[in-house]
């Protein structure tokens, strides 16, 4: 199957721009940029954005600034500086941070003259030919949504970087491309994309009632008829959270919001007269974060196992349960081929795959948690994933002012006791011999405790800055 979806990427004919004066008239674009406490990168986003080979009488820039801190200073000025130089930018301030990204979005929709909508995150850094890349796409009317592939501007700057790298390739090379490729819904990525104005109405406008905005909109957008674009070949640089507290919040914001937004468009896929093969697959797709807390129990049971089945006559059903460790080469070859067909030195690169499946089991706890909120609709807080501006490994976060908050997860405890109690695991895999349960019993050992270490180093890197 993996085999199969690569030999359908590698066939993906590559985009071409459409050409500045092929643009019809009535082609205008608003380019929103949601920004909560981005001081450290809001002037590196409005500067790349104003860099695009865009005709200025064709675009209009909205900041939509949230921010309570020297962002908003920041912004201002260099929107007066952007004003000045031609550019038809405006500076949108809310009197409260209500709905979140989503409420800000909504809230610069209601003024946006563009017929197109771009959306850009604070950490990224769009291409100059970004929407002479995307525009030729909506030359089907029933085109709602171009999305572009992320890449990453710092994935060498650490290991935590590389194994997010890894994943996220996994996520757009493979699962995103042949999804669309299939005919299957794909979801916006909420950033690096471009929509019709009039989808976004059509499909009801932005909802703040779940922590995944984009993937609700995505749905209700497609269930209304809406087909979406994935440019496999085009991509949207970006940085990638740098510091583990902010990749949690990120993980769990994305991990909740999807099991909300599971529980509200789940039964409007069902009721929908779409083929019964997208219904089935949209199911797995909004519902595959509730392997989490099965990856938790999973680390828990793993450590008593081992004294079971060497304490009775249990060996024989525990050597047909081995079958399942099938399902490591088939993940092993998802993220092979993606690291392949991104990047030259891709041996390498995929050597961290271990420390990939290591990570996932650590981020069980942090992830079944959020899985668990959702289900039980216990709502919360939009916590933005803070950006550090680091690109080069010689960039430092330590004297970063929000580094400086950065508030420790109480999951780093709880981790760092199942680290440790999977070291028993290890021991008693060793002790019985289980030669084929030590690779397993040390993933989730290393995966609890690195975790854990990386959660709490911030408080030792700022009592050694101090």
């Amino acid at each position: 199957m993996v085999l199969l979806c690569y030999t359908i990427i590698i066939n993906t004919k590559k985009n071409e721009p459409i050409g500045i004066d092929e643009l019809s008239d009535d082609t205008f674009v608003t380019i929103q940029l949601p920004l909560y406490n981005e001081v450290y990168v809001a002037e590196r986003l409005i500067n790349t954005v104003c860099e695009m080979e865009f005709p200025k009488d064709k675009m209009e820039i909205q900041v939509l600034d949230d921010s309570t801190d020297e962002t908003v200073k920041v912004v201002a000025e260099l929107v007066k500086e952007k004003k000045a130089e031609g550019f038809d930018i405006v500076h949108v301030r809310r009197e409260s941070r209500e709905g979140f990204k989503a409420g800000a979005l909504k809230e610069g929709l209601k003024t946006a003259k563009g017929k197109y909508v771009a959306i850009f995150d604070a950490d990224f850094v769009p291409k100059k030919d970004f929407l002479l890349k995307t525009l030729k796409h909506f030359s089907d009317d029933k085109v709602g949504m171009v999305q572009t592939r992320w890449e990453h501007l710092n994935e060498d700057y650490s290991i935590l970087t590389k194994i997010q790298a890894l994943a996220l390739n996994g996520h757009f090379v493979i699962e995103q491309s042949v999804r669309n490729k299939a005919g299957f819904f794909i979801n916006f990525n909420g950033t690096g994309g471009v929509w019709r104005k009039d989808c976004i109405e059509d499909a009801g406008n932005w909802h703040a009632d779940t922590l995944t905005e984009d993937l609700d909109l995505s749905y209700r957008a497609q269930l209304k008829g809406w087909k979406f674009v994935f440019l496999r070949d085009f991509t949207t640089p970006a940085e990638l959270p740098a510091e583990m507290n902010a990749l949690k919040a990120q993980q769990f914001r994305w991990t909740k919001g999807a099991v909300e937004t599971s529980k509200k468009i789940l039964p409007l896929v069902w009721k929908s007269k779409i083929p019964l093969r997208i219904k089935l697959q949209s199911t797995f797709h909004l519902t595959n974060n509730i392997v989490f807390p099965f990856i938790l129990v999973a680390g828990i049971l793993n450590v008593p196992l081992i004294f079971i089945k060497n304490s009775g006559p249990y060996e024989i059903f525990f050597n047909f349960m081995s079958v399942f460790v099938l399902a490591f080469i088939s993940s092993f070859l998802f993220y092979l081929y993606a690291q392949k067909d991104v990047h030259s030195d891709w041996r390498k690169r995929i050597a961290l795959f271990p420390l990939f499946m290591a990570g996932s089991m650590g981020f069980s706890v942090n992830n079944s948690r959020a899985v668990i909120e959702g289900l039980l609709s216990r709502k919360s807080e939009f916590v933005r994933t803070p950006k550090y501006k680091v690109v080069n490994k010689d960039d430092s976060i330590a004297k970063n002012t929000y580094f400086k908050k950065t508030k420790v997860d109480k999951s780093a405890f709880i981790e760092l006791m199942l680290g440790l109690y999977c070291l028993i695991g290890v021991a008693a895999s060793i002790y019985f011999r289980e030669i084929s349960a030590i690779p397993f019993q040390f993933m989730f050992f290393l995966g609890y405790t690195s975790v854990a270490y990386f959660s709490l180093k911030p408080n030792f890197v700022k009592k050694k800055e101090a």
